[in-house]
Protein backbone atom coordinates (compact mmCIF):
# COMPACT_ATOMS: atom_id res chain seq x y z
CA UNK A 1 0.00 0.00 0.00
CA UNK A 2 0.88 3.25 -0.69
CA UNK A 3 1.97 5.18 2.28
CA UNK A 4 1.24 8.92 3.11
CA UNK A 5 4.80 9.84 2.40
CA UNK A 6 4.38 8.11 -1.09
CA UNK A 7 0.56 10.46 -1.40
CA UNK A 8 2.51 13.24 -0.38
CA UNK A 9 5.41 13.19 -2.61
CA UNK A 10 3.59 12.45 -5.50
CA UNK A 11 1.17 15.06 -4.82
CA UNK A 12 4.13 17.48 -4.35
CA UNK A 13 5.34 16.40 -7.86
CA UNK A 14 2.23 16.61 -10.02
CA UNK A 15 1.40 20.62 -8.51
CA UNK A 16 5.60 21.32 -9.57
CA UNK A 17 4.63 19.75 -12.82
CA UNK A 18 1.23 21.60 -13.48
CA UNK A 19 2.81 24.56 -12.29
CA UNK A 20 5.49 24.57 -14.83
CA UNK A 21 3.19 23.41 -17.75
CA UNK A 22 1.67 26.96 -16.16
CA UNK A 23 4.84 28.80 -17.08
CA UNK A 24 4.86 27.10 -20.33
CA UNK A 25 2.16 28.32 -21.72
CA UNK A 26 2.29 31.57 -20.22
CA UNK A 27 5.73 31.86 -22.13
CA UNK A 28 4.33 31.00 -24.82
CA UNK A 29 1.71 33.52 -24.92
CA UNK A 30 3.65 35.62 -24.26
CA UNK A 31 5.75 35.24 -27.29
CA UNK A 32 2.48 35.08 -29.38
CA UNK A 33 1.43 38.70 -28.06
CA UNK A 34 5.04 40.13 -28.53
CA UNK A 35 4.99 38.59 -32.29
CA UNK A 36 1.70 39.98 -33.06
CA UNK A 37 3.06 43.43 -31.76
CA UNK A 38 5.86 43.47 -33.79
CA UNK A 39 3.55 42.55 -36.74
CA UNK A 40 1.27 45.59 -36.25
CA UNK A 41 4.43 47.42 -35.34
CA UNK A 42 5.89 46.39 -38.97
CA UNK A 43 2.59 47.44 -41.08
CA UNK A 44 2.16 50.57 -39.37
CA UNK A 45 5.65 51.83 -39.98
CA UNK A 46 4.94 50.64 -43.49
CA UNK A 47 1.69 52.01 -44.22
CA UNK A 48 3.22 55.21 -42.60
CA UNK A 49 5.91 55.06 -45.37
CA UNK A 50 4.22 54.59 -48.07
CA UNK A 51 2.18 57.42 -47.29
CA UNK A 52 5.08 59.67 -47.15
CA UNK A 53 6.69 58.52 -50.12
CA UNK A 54 3.81 59.79 -51.76
CA UNK A 55 3.96 56.87 -54.71
CA UNK A 56 0.75 55.60 -56.04
CA UNK A 57 0.04 52.32 -57.25
CA UNK A 58 -3.44 52.85 -59.44
CA UNK A 59 -3.37 51.50 -63.04
CA UNK A 60 -6.78 51.95 -63.48
CA UNK A 61 -8.75 54.98 -64.85
CA UNK A 62 -9.73 57.16 -61.80
CA UNK A 63 -10.36 60.26 -60.54
CA UNK A 64 -7.79 62.09 -59.13
CA UNK A 65 -8.33 63.81 -55.72
CA UNK A 66 -5.97 66.28 -54.47
CA UNK A 67 -7.07 67.71 -50.80
CA UNK A 68 -6.82 71.54 -49.80
CA UNK A 69 -7.59 71.68 -46.07
CA UNK A 70 -7.01 75.02 -43.77
CA UNK A 71 -5.32 77.99 -44.29
CA UNK A 72 -2.91 78.30 -47.21
CA UNK A 73 0.40 78.67 -46.01
CA UNK A 74 -0.96 78.66 -42.02
CA UNK A 75 0.83 76.45 -38.84
CA UNK A 76 -1.31 73.38 -39.68
CA UNK A 77 -2.42 74.46 -43.22
CA UNK A 78 -2.02 74.06 -46.93
CA UNK A 79 1.76 74.64 -48.31
CA UNK A 80 2.19 75.34 -51.94
CA UNK A 81 5.20 72.67 -52.64
CA UNK A 82 3.05 70.22 -50.87
CA UNK A 83 0.41 70.82 -53.37
CA UNK A 84 2.79 71.36 -56.09
CA UNK A 85 3.83 67.86 -55.71
CA UNK A 86 0.38 66.04 -55.50
CA UNK A 87 -0.33 67.96 -58.70
CA UNK A 88 2.63 66.62 -60.24
CA UNK A 89 2.44 63.27 -59.34
CA UNK A 90 -1.29 63.39 -60.47
CA UNK A 91 -0.59 64.59 -64.10
CA UNK A 92 1.87 61.86 -64.70
CA UNK A 93 -0.15 59.13 -63.78
CA UNK A 94 -2.19 58.49 -67.49
CA UNK A 95 -4.46 56.50 -65.79
CA UNK A 96 -5.77 59.90 -63.36
CA UNK A 97 -8.28 60.80 -66.27
CA UNK A 98 -9.26 64.52 -64.31
CA UNK A 99 -7.93 66.08 -61.44
CA UNK A 100 -9.97 67.13 -58.66
CA UNK A 101 -9.03 70.04 -55.82
CA UNK A 102 -11.71 69.42 -53.02
CA UNK A 103 -10.93 73.06 -51.21
CA UNK A 104 -12.17 73.86 -48.05
CA UNK A 105 -10.34 76.78 -47.24
CA UNK A 106 -10.73 80.14 -45.59
CA UNK A 107 -7.95 81.82 -47.35
CA UNK A 108 -4.09 82.47 -46.04
CA UNK A 109 -0.59 83.50 -48.04
CA UNK A 110 -1.51 84.92 -51.24
CA UNK A 111 1.94 84.17 -52.31
CA UNK A 112 1.58 80.46 -51.81
CA UNK A 113 -2.43 80.87 -53.32
CA UNK A 114 -0.71 81.90 -56.08
CA UNK A 115 2.24 79.82 -56.75
CA UNK A 116 -0.40 77.00 -56.72
CA UNK A 117 -2.51 78.85 -59.61
CA UNK A 118 0.47 79.39 -61.22
CA UNK A 119 1.11 75.79 -61.44
CA UNK A 120 -2.42 74.34 -62.29
CA UNK A 121 -2.41 76.47 -65.60
CA UNK A 122 1.22 75.31 -66.69
CA UNK A 123 -0.53 71.95 -66.18
CA UNK A 124 -3.27 72.21 -67.95
CA UNK A 125 -1.41 74.38 -70.64
CA UNK A 126 0.64 70.95 -70.29
CA UNK A 127 -1.98 68.27 -70.01
CA UNK A 128 -4.57 69.63 -72.46
CA UNK A 129 -6.49 66.58 -72.07
CA UNK A 130 -6.66 66.31 -68.64
CA UNK A 131 -9.54 68.37 -66.88
CA UNK A 132 -8.77 70.15 -63.13
CA UNK A 133 -12.33 70.34 -61.11
CA UNK A 134 -12.54 71.65 -57.80
CA UNK A 135 -15.26 70.66 -55.32
CA UNK A 136 -15.88 73.24 -52.67
CA UNK A 137 -17.07 71.76 -48.89
CA UNK A 138 -17.51 74.02 -46.29
CA UNK A 139 -15.75 77.42 -47.23
CA UNK A 140 -13.65 78.53 -50.30
CA UNK A 141 -13.09 81.90 -49.66
CA UNK A 142 -9.92 84.42 -50.88
CA UNK A 143 -6.65 82.56 -50.81
CA UNK A 144 -9.04 78.95 -51.27
CA UNK A 145 -11.00 80.65 -54.11
CA UNK A 146 -7.62 82.25 -55.75
CA UNK A 147 -6.64 78.62 -56.28
CA UNK A 148 -9.80 77.42 -57.49
CA UNK A 149 -10.25 80.08 -60.26
CA UNK A 150 -7.63 78.10 -62.02
CA UNK A 151 -9.80 75.26 -62.25
CA UNK A 152 -11.85 74.68 -65.61
CA UNK A 153 -14.84 74.40 -63.35
CA UNK A 154 -16.30 75.33 -59.98
CA UNK A 155 -18.71 72.58 -58.09
CA UNK A 156 -20.56 73.28 -54.79
CA UNK A 157 -23.17 72.65 -52.20
CA UNK A 158 -25.73 75.38 -51.96
CA UNK A 159 -24.79 75.95 -48.09
CA UNK A 160 -20.90 76.29 -49.31
CA UNK A 161 -19.62 79.92 -48.56
CA UNK A 162 -17.67 81.15 -51.93
CA UNK A 163 -16.04 84.21 -52.55
CA UNK A 164 -13.76 87.13 -50.45
CA UNK A 165 -12.07 88.23 -53.40
CA UNK A 166 -10.26 90.83 -51.35
CA UNK A 167 -6.74 91.71 -49.17
CA UNK A 168 -6.58 92.54 -45.33
CA UNK A 169 -3.84 93.52 -42.97
CA UNK A 170 -4.65 93.06 -39.18
CA UNK A 171 -3.19 93.96 -36.13
CA UNK A 172 -3.79 95.74 -32.84
CA UNK A 173 -2.13 99.25 -31.38
CA UNK A 174 -1.20 98.94 -27.65
CA UNK A 175 -0.06 103.26 -27.72
CA UNK A 176 -2.76 104.09 -25.01
CA UNK A 177 -2.31 100.78 -23.22
CA UNK A 178 1.42 101.26 -22.39
CA UNK A 179 0.85 105.10 -21.19
CA UNK A 180 -1.52 103.63 -18.90
CA UNK A 181 0.75 101.31 -17.30
CA UNK A 182 3.70 103.29 -17.73
CA UNK A 183 5.65 101.47 -20.06
CA UNK A 184 8.25 103.25 -22.62
CA UNK A 185 8.46 102.00 -25.93
CA UNK A 186 12.35 101.98 -26.89
CA UNK A 187 12.46 101.26 -30.81
CA UNK A 188 15.69 101.90 -32.34
CA UNK A 189 15.57 101.14 -35.91
CA UNK A 190 17.91 101.91 -39.52
CA UNK A 191 15.86 102.91 -42.07
CA UNK A 192 13.10 105.38 -41.64
CA UNK A 193 10.41 102.70 -41.57
CA UNK A 194 12.32 99.82 -40.35
CA UNK A 195 9.44 100.14 -37.44
CA UNK A 196 6.50 99.85 -40.09
CA UNK A 197 3.23 99.42 -38.26
CA UNK A 198 4.87 98.65 -35.28
CA UNK A 199 1.76 97.98 -32.90
CA UNK A 200 3.45 99.83 -30.02
CA UNK A 201 3.84 103.01 -31.88
CA UNK A 202 1.93 105.56 -33.34
CA UNK A 203 0.23 104.69 -36.61
CA UNK A 204 2.87 106.65 -39.25
CA UNK A 205 0.24 108.28 -41.99
CA UNK A 206 3.13 107.62 -44.48
CA UNK A 207 2.63 103.66 -42.97
CA UNK A 208 -0.39 103.81 -43.50
CA UNK A 209 -0.09 105.23 -47.01
CA UNK A 210 2.09 102.33 -48.50
CA UNK A 211 0.08 99.82 -46.62
CA UNK A 212 -2.69 100.46 -48.20
CA UNK A 213 -1.07 100.65 -51.70
CA UNK A 214 -0.01 97.16 -51.05
CA UNK A 215 -3.10 96.34 -50.58
CA UNK A 216 -4.54 97.57 -53.57
CA UNK A 217 -1.86 95.84 -55.70
CA UNK A 218 -2.09 92.77 -54.43
CA UNK A 219 -6.33 93.14 -54.56
CA UNK A 220 -5.78 94.00 -58.63
CA UNK A 221 -3.76 90.92 -58.79
CA UNK A 222 -6.24 88.77 -57.33
CA UNK A 223 -9.27 90.20 -59.33
CA UNK A 224 -6.89 89.46 -62.97
CA UNK A 225 -6.19 85.72 -62.39
CA UNK A 226 -10.11 85.40 -60.93
CA UNK A 227 -11.02 87.23 -64.49
CA UNK A 228 -8.49 84.97 -66.27
CA UNK A 229 -10.04 81.93 -64.79
CA UNK A 230 -13.47 82.50 -65.13
CA UNK A 231 -13.58 84.74 -67.89
CA UNK A 232 -17.39 85.51 -69.30
CA UNK A 233 -19.11 82.86 -66.43
CA UNK A 234 -18.63 85.99 -64.08
CA UNK A 235 -21.57 88.50 -63.77
CA UNK A 236 -21.43 92.12 -64.02
CA UNK A 237 -22.29 93.04 -59.85
CA UNK A 238 -20.63 95.74 -58.17
CA UNK A 239 -19.83 94.01 -54.85
CA UNK A 240 -18.48 90.90 -56.48
CA UNK A 241 -14.98 91.99 -55.72
CA UNK A 242 -15.58 93.87 -53.23
CA UNK A 243 -14.64 90.72 -50.22
CA UNK A 244 -17.95 89.81 -49.72
CA UNK A 245 -18.95 86.24 -49.58
CA UNK A 246 -21.78 84.04 -50.86
CA UNK A 247 -23.87 81.07 -50.38
CA UNK A 248 -22.72 78.21 -53.28
CA UNK A 249 -26.36 78.85 -54.91
CA UNK A 250 -25.79 82.48 -55.27
CA UNK A 251 -22.04 81.87 -56.21
CA UNK A 252 -23.33 80.17 -58.98
CA UNK A 253 -25.56 82.85 -59.96
CA UNK A 254 -22.69 85.29 -59.72
CA UNK A 255 -20.61 82.57 -62.09
CA UNK A 256 -18.26 82.41 -59.11
CA UNK A 257 -19.11 78.51 -59.68
CA UNK A 258 -20.39 76.58 -62.30
CA UNK A 259 -22.98 74.42 -60.86
CA UNK A 260 -23.76 71.87 -57.86
CA UNK A 261 -22.32 68.84 -56.67
CA UNK A 262 -20.00 66.56 -54.34
CA UNK A 263 -16.70 64.74 -54.28
CA UNK A 264 -18.14 61.41 -55.75
CA UNK A 265 -20.74 62.98 -58.28
CA UNK A 266 -17.89 64.79 -60.06
CA UNK A 267 -15.96 61.55 -60.43
CA UNK A 268 -19.00 59.76 -60.98
CA UNK A 269 -21.20 62.12 -63.33
CA UNK A 270 -18.09 64.62 -65.04
CA UNK A 271 -15.29 62.43 -65.45
CA UNK A 272 -16.85 59.20 -66.02
CA UNK A 273 -14.27 57.37 -63.35
CA UNK A 274 -16.16 56.64 -60.17
CA UNK A 275 -12.69 55.47 -58.48
CA UNK A 276 -11.22 58.06 -57.00
CA UNK A 277 -7.34 57.58 -55.73
CA UNK A 278 -6.07 60.15 -52.99
CA UNK A 279 -3.12 62.67 -53.90
CA UNK A 280 -2.65 64.39 -51.33
CA UNK A 281 0.94 64.42 -49.47
CA UNK A 282 0.98 62.78 -46.08
CA UNK A 283 3.45 65.21 -43.81
CA UNK A 284 6.05 63.15 -41.88
CA UNK A 285 6.56 63.80 -38.17
CA UNK A 286 10.02 64.79 -39.47
CA UNK A 287 9.14 67.07 -42.45
CA UNK A 288 6.18 68.40 -39.51
CA UNK A 289 9.08 69.25 -36.80
CA UNK A 290 11.34 71.01 -39.21
CA UNK A 291 8.17 73.18 -40.72
CA UNK A 292 7.30 74.33 -37.54
CA UNK A 293 10.71 75.23 -36.75
CA UNK A 294 11.07 77.04 -39.52
CA UNK A 295 7.81 79.15 -38.63
CA UNK A 296 9.12 79.59 -35.45
CA UNK A 297 12.23 81.32 -36.45
CA UNK A 298 10.73 83.19 -39.53
CA UNK A 299 7.96 84.84 -36.59
CA UNK A 300 10.51 85.54 -34.36
CA UNK A 301 12.34 87.69 -37.27
CA UNK A 302 9.40 89.04 -38.85
CA UNK A 303 6.83 89.45 -35.90
CA UNK A 304 4.16 91.56 -37.93
CA UNK A 305 4.72 90.28 -41.75
CA UNK A 306 1.12 89.14 -41.79
CA UNK A 307 -0.52 90.51 -44.83
CA UNK A 308 -2.60 87.38 -46.21
CA UNK A 309 -6.24 86.51 -48.21
CA UNK A 310 -8.73 85.36 -45.53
Amino acid sequence: MENADDREQGALERLLLAHLEEQRRARRWGIFFKTLGFIWLFLLIAILASRDTGDFVATRPHTGLIAIEGEIGGKEGVYADDVIEALNNAFDNKHAKAVVLRINSPGGSPVQAGQIYDEIRRLRAKHKDKPVYVVVDDICASGGYYIAAAADKIFVDKASLVGSIGVLMDGFGFTETLKKLGVERRLLTAGDHKGFLDPFSPLDPRDVAHARQLLDEIHRQFIQVVRQGRGNRLRDHPDLFSGLIWNGTRSIELGLADGLGNLHYVAREVVKAEDIVDYTPQESLADRLARRLGEAVGRALAPHARLGLR
